[in-house]
Parts: C-alpha cells; sequence; structure tokens
C-alpha cells in the first residue's frame, strides 16, 4: 500500500525528537491512557496476548492498570529507542524474587511476531510518526484476525491558542498540521482494519504562569513543521512570546491560562483478510495460513 506522508511533518525533526524525548510519561499521556481504558468496558474480547506500543511515553502507570485488567494476557512491550527501552524493562520487568516473575504470563520487551497479539494499544503516539500510514500497517501485521487496535492522538483543535498567537505575530507555523479523525478512520480502513470507530474530546489544560506552559509543551513535543523558526533563538524572542502568551492567552476564572488539547480516540477490529481474485493474483503465506485454518472443520 503507498503511503501518504504528512506534508506538515519534517521526518527529521520527528528522528531526533524520538531520540531526545524524555523517558517518563507526561501526565497528559497519562490522562488520556486512563480515558482510553474507561472504553474498554465495551469490548468483550479477553486478548490472550496484547502489546505495549510506546509504553513509557505512552504510560506507565496505565501499562499496570491494563495488566490487571488482563492479568492472564502475555504482553509484548515495545520501545523504539535504547534508552526507553531501558526505563521500560526498569519500570516493568519483575525482579527475580517477586512471586510474579514466576507466576504471572510473560513479559517480552520486542515487537510481537505476525499476528501474534489480540490487542495492540498505543497511547498518543500516532501524531509523531512522519510515515502514519507506514505505523498502521505494523500494528495491523501484528494483530490476529479478530484482534482489536486502541490507540489516541492529538487532533487538530490542539493548541489552537497557541497557533493563533503565532499568527498574529507573523511567526512561522506553532507546530505541525494535525490529521483530523475522519481522515484517521479512512487511513484505517485503507490499511485493511475493519469497523473503526472514532471519536474525540476537548481537554483544556490551565497553567499558573506562561512559563509553567512553555515547560509542559517542551515535555510533551517539539515543532514538526517545516517551516518552523530554522535557527535557535535568543533571549528576547523568548521573552516576547512569554509578554504574548500572558496578554493573548484566554483565562479562566482564577486567572490561570488555558490552552486546548483535542484529543482522537480510535478503535478497529482485524478482519479476514479479502483476497481479489485476478489472471495473477499474490497472497501472503499468513494470509494463506488464516484463510485455511478459518475453513478447517469445527471441533
Amino acid at each position: 500500500m503507498p503511503t501518504q506522508r504528512p506534508p506538515t511533518l519534517d521526518p527529521i525533526a520527528v528522528s531526533h525528537w524520538q531520540r531526545i524525548a524524555p523517558a517518563a510519561s507526561p501526565w497528559l499521556h497519562e490522562e488520556v491512557a486512563q480515558r482510553m481504558r474507561d472504553r474498554l468496558q465495551w469490548i468483550k474480547l479477553q486478548p490472550q496476548a496484547w502489546s505495549h506500543w510506546g509504553a513509557v511515553r505512552g504510560g506507565l502507570q496505565a501499562h499496570g492498570e491494563l495488566t490487571n485488567t488482563y492479568p492472564d494476557a502475555a504482553c509484548f512491550v515495545l520501545e523504539a529507542q535504547e534508552e526507553r527501552a531501558q526505563a521500560a524493562i526498569k519500570n516493568i520487568a519483575k525482579p527475580w524474587w517477586h512471586p510474579k516473575r514466576w507466576t504471572a504470563p510473560a513479559v517480552s520487551f520486542e515487537a510481537p511476531p505476525p499476528g501474534g497479539v489480540d490487542m495492540l494499544w498505543a497511547n498518543m503516539a500516532l501524531h509523531e510518526s512522519a510515515d502514519p500510514q507506514a505505523l498502521l500497517a505494523q500494528w495491523h501485521q501484528a494483530l490476529r484476525v479478530g484482534g482489536f487496535l486502541m490507540f489516541s492522538c492529538l487532533g487538530p483543535d490542539t493548541t489552537r491558542e497557541l497557533r493563533e498567537i503565532y499568527t498574529l505575530l507573523g511567526w512561522p507555523p506553532a507546530g505541525h498540521q494535525l490529521t483530523d479523525m475522519h481522515d484517521w478512520g479512512d487511513m484505517l480502513v485503507q490499511t485493511g482494519f475493519a469497523e473503526p470507530v472514532m471519536d474525540m474530546e476537548r481537554i483544556t489544560l490551565t497553567y499558573e504562569t506562561p512559563e509553567r506552559l512553555l515547560q509542559e509543551l517542551r515535555e510533551l513535543g517539539r515543532n514538526f513543521h517545516p517551516a518552523r523558526f530554522p535557527a535557535l533563538r535568543g533571549r528576547a524572542w523568548k521573552a516576547r512570546l512569554l509578554e504574548a502568551l500572558a496578554q493573548h492567552l484566554p483565562r479562566q476564572a482564577d486567572g490561570r491560562l488555558a490552552l486546548t488539547f483535542e484529543i482522537i480516540y480510535g478503535h478497529a477490529m482485524k478482519a479476514q483478510p479479502k483476497i481479489k481474485v485476478s489472471a495473477l493474483s499474490a497472497v501472503s503465506v499468513q494470509d494463506m495460513r488464516t484463510m485455511l485454518h478459518d475453513k478447517r472443520p469445527k471441533a
């Protein structure tokens, strides 16, 4: 499947952020993970194995709660960067003397095998992918037929107040354009997922000072827009930004600065593969095995 990379996202900047992103779970990511976990109550399938894609940034607290939700399921934890892989092992793996190390299902710190898991959980990762359709294809490949994907990401209204300030000041864009939930739904179908369910909500975070707001934004991510400021800015620029934030950002009744985050939630199933028959048709070995398995007589 040909991929369409986001036109306003610089893959080099994304790669750099992936290397330097803090090996910690931001508060917002943990909060979103909690809200996404609430949606599991509507899913009857109990996974025998599941994968946590980017557990360290996606939510280590949430990982523990998911483990309690599916105590009998094996787990695959995947981290692309070595520092975060080590952080995942340190925070998730049980020490040798812990009873659950010997009684609980195995935790593997690697990618799941193709068709190896019934649930893939990916919290707040998709909007930072330089090639989201390729990433969706990886998730699809990891799932068994009948398995499901749970993911969340930022939507277009995220930090709209900050974007408006940058426009007012005549500066380059404050961030890359984020994908609408309907477009994510279309991409899920194009990737081979079935029955996508998309919804969104807006979360307003408040801050006592512009400095605290900027600190949190730096913990959450970076500006990946190709037309962003091409070089480092100095103290005068930062002082002007802080002044603009204090002057133009909306304030709550208690005087705290307010910033909007649009959160998109997605759920989709991996359906039985459909093979288009032509004069010359190609079928993967995995899809052939799946089709043959499903056609065997039931005991």
